[in-house]
């Protein structure tokens, strides 16, 4: 499976001339840092939304997070994307595969990873250039990868929590789940219902 480290660098070479993705990555970085989270989400002011979205990806968090249960996160244990038995997750990317269909939940993560390489490449979706627009759609593009990002979530909530806690790796995974789920919330960037699967949690972590 391709690593979203390999993401995270491209996006960072290609616009490495942009003094407002140096500046964002800055801050984005210091405030992180500082272990304020729900500040770390906030629109710096005066700066771009899309150029916001653009920098902020959650890639490089989910995949090495995954990377370590691979050997646990097979075919045969778990032989559909899901979370839990209500909610199942089929993938399609609507070009080579147009029709959804049931994969392995290591499968998924597999063709999610491919596709927002994919989606990242596309400069007509994520301008390389500094100062070049972005697509009117851009957010529905962006909407989509966290979309789906989630789901990588919930599997892992849902079907590996007890192999995470073992690993000792359960705050961590807490402390990346409510990142990411404080930017989602802070950009209505997923639908309620979408969310669904770790329900509570979110609730907890959204939680005033």
């Amino acid at each position: 499976m391709k690593s979203c480290i390999k993401i995270t660098t491209l996006r960072a070479k290609k616009r490495k001339t942009s003094s407002f993705g140096s500046k964002v990555e800055e801050l984005r970085t210091s405030t992180i840092a500082s272990g304020n989270l729900r500040e770390a989400v906030r629109l710096p002011p005066g700066e771009d939304i899309h150029e916001w979205l653009a920098i902020n990806n959650f890639y490089n968090q989910i995949n090495i997070l995954y990377a370590t249960l691979e050997e646990f996160c097979t075919p045969t244990t778990c032989p559909i994307m899901n979370a839990g038995s209500r909610y199942e997750f089929r993938w399609k990317d609507g070009i080579t595969i147009e029709k959804p269909i049931v994969v392995s939940a290591p499968k998924y993560v597999e063709y999610l990873m491919d596709w927002i390489e994919t989606q990242i490449d596309d400069e007509t979706i994520f301008p390389q250039k500094p100062g070049a627009p972005f697509p009117p759609k851009f957010e529905d593009f962006v909407k989509q990868i966290f979309k789906r990002l989630f789901r990588v979530y919930a599997h892992i909530y849902c079907s590996h929590i007890q192999k995470v806690v073992r690993l000792g790796e359960d705050a961590h995974l807490y402390t990346c789940f409510k990142h990411i789920i404080l930017f989602i919330s802070e950009y209505q960037l997923v639908d309620k219902e979408e969310l669904d699967p770790l329900k509570h949690l979110v609730e907890k972590i959204l939680k005033p």
